[in-house]
């Protein structure tokens, strides 16, 4: 690879001081999003504004990915970030189709959970590489 692919995908791992605090404070601000969008969407929330809640989930988790893509590019190859940039072009589309916004909301969730909760082969697996990879080969 290219110089400035070492800007992409360094050697090891980039951090910066209070990282985990900036990961924590935004997954709390995208669980808080991710409640008043579903309220909205599966609660009695017809005069909710749903929409300020959406956006917060929106921004919180593209913040959250930029510091991830930062950290190390790798997580764009692996099945754990595009499954985040999928999960962002559903919760887009909800604005697109307001029809379908619980079943996309709902996509949204079980895709959460089932990402989060995978075992670390499925997670780190690259679709482009067919199959787990912890650095660019």
């Amino acid at each position: 690879m290219g110089k400035g692919s070492s800007l992409l995908f360094p050697a090891s791992s980039r951090f910066f001081p209070g990282q985990r605090w900036v990961n924590i404070s935004l997954r709390t601000l995208h669980l808080v999003g991710l409640s008043g969008t579903g309220y909205g969407f599966l609660g009695n929330g017809t005069n909710f504004n749903w929409r300020a809640f959406l956006l917060l989930t929106i921004v919180s988790g593209t913040a959250m990915m930029l510091v991830s893509i930062w950290s190390n590019g790798i997580w764009l190859l692996q099945l754990r970030g595009q499954v985040i940039l999928l999960k962002l072009v559903l919760l887009g589309l909800i604005l697109l189709q307001p029809l379908y916004h619980a079943e996309l909301f709902i996509t949204v969730i079980v895709l959460s959970g089932l990402i989060s909760h995978a075992p670390g082969n499925t997670r780190y697996y690259s679709l482009l590489y067919g199959r787990r990879i912890d650095s660019i080969p």
